[in-house]
């Protein structure tokens, strides 16, 4: 398994991460999953996936936080982060992309789009 197939799905809502974790794994994809910031950050240094899925609204520490942690490592500059939130106002969409990260989906989002993304990304990765 190398990086460069290892998706990190992080939402504290055990029905997203479920959901989003079976449409990635369905797709042939490598996914681990945290249930919070702080878990997330802690998996993120461990495994240094490719792409991480990151809910902004979660317990520990929030999505906008993680972010900005992980683009303070240089070893993780490579990490592609798409934060996920139910957030859509476009000051939510500027905060999180002002924090570093690559993307902003907001909730609902189509389970097809996440893997169109994920394959996008990780085939560029590639």
């Amino acid at each position: 398994m190398t990086q460069n197939e290892t998706i990190l799905v992080v939402d504290d809502e055990p029905f997203i991460l479920r959901s989003l974790s079976f449409v990635l794994r369905k797709g042939n994809m490598n996914v681990l999953e945290a249930r919070n910031g702080e878990e997330a950050l802690a998996m993120i240094r461990e495994h240094k996936p490719a792409l991480v899925f990151l809910d902004v609204m979660m317990p520990k520490m929030n999505g906008y936080d993680v972010v900005r942690e992980v683009r303070k490592d240089e070893g993780l500059a490579d990490v592609h982060l798409v934060l996920l939130t139910a957030k859509g106002q476009e000051s939510d969409r500027v905060t999180g992309l002002e924090s570093g990260a690559n993307d902003y989906l907001t909730k609902p989002f189509s389970p097809s789009r996440i893997l169109e993304l994920a394959r996008e990304i990780l085939g560029a990765a590639s």
